[in-house]
């Protein structure tokens, strides 16, 4: 009878033990923030744009031609670390790199974008963070992919490293 007392104790902690050690095991990224808009069309805006003296309409914008969109500011740390990436996928002649200027002031950011290069096609502003709320952004900086048909395929939540590159180079040859 002991040791059948002693047995469901035992049982129980191995079961808590095995998941415990699983948990550890599995590769699960913190940053990785499920979107309910991959697989979705891209939300219509329209606004100012930062360089030119335009307005940035996305209809016009997001047609035939795999577009990454970045979500930055000039006050923004993270987003200074990860502009080198930035221009080197603007770089790639398949796709078309557009800026999303997140609640900046304007001479700011054209100041940054001037010291430190432009890679974007175009740069529409979000003064206000109205951009960000219907896109599903939590923070900046956040990097979407959106196909040649205004579908969004990809969502990267944070600055982008040397591994996310790679991830996001391997993303747009196998985005269509």
């Amino acid at each position: 009878m002991s040791k059948k007392i002693f047995l469901f104790p035992f049982l129980v902690f191995s079961l808590i033990l095995f998941i415990f050690f699983y948990l550890l095991l599995i590769e699960r990224d913190p940053s990785d923030i499920p979107s309910n808009l991959i697989d979705k069309s891209i939300p219509q805006f329209k606004s100012k744009s930062l360089i030119k003296d335009s307005e940035y309409v996305s209809q016009e914008n997001f047609k035939n031609k795999i577009t990454l969109v970045n979500f930055f500011a000039s006050w923004c740390k993270p987003c200074r670390d990860e502009h080198k990436y930035i221009q080197l996928l603007a770089n790639n002649k398949n796709i078309q790199v557009i800026g999303i200027n997140y609640k900046d002031n304007r001479k700011k950011a054209t100041g940054w974008l001037n010291e430190v290069g432009n890679p974007y096609l175009y740069i529409a502003t979000d003064k206000r963070g109205s951009i960000a709320i219907d896109w599903g952004v939590y923070g900046i900086p956040e990097t979407f992919i959106v196909n040649s048909q205004g579908i969004i395929k990809y969502r990267h939540v944070g600055p982008i490293t040397k591994k996310i590159y790679k991830k996001i180079n391997f993303i747009l040859n196998e985005t269509k």
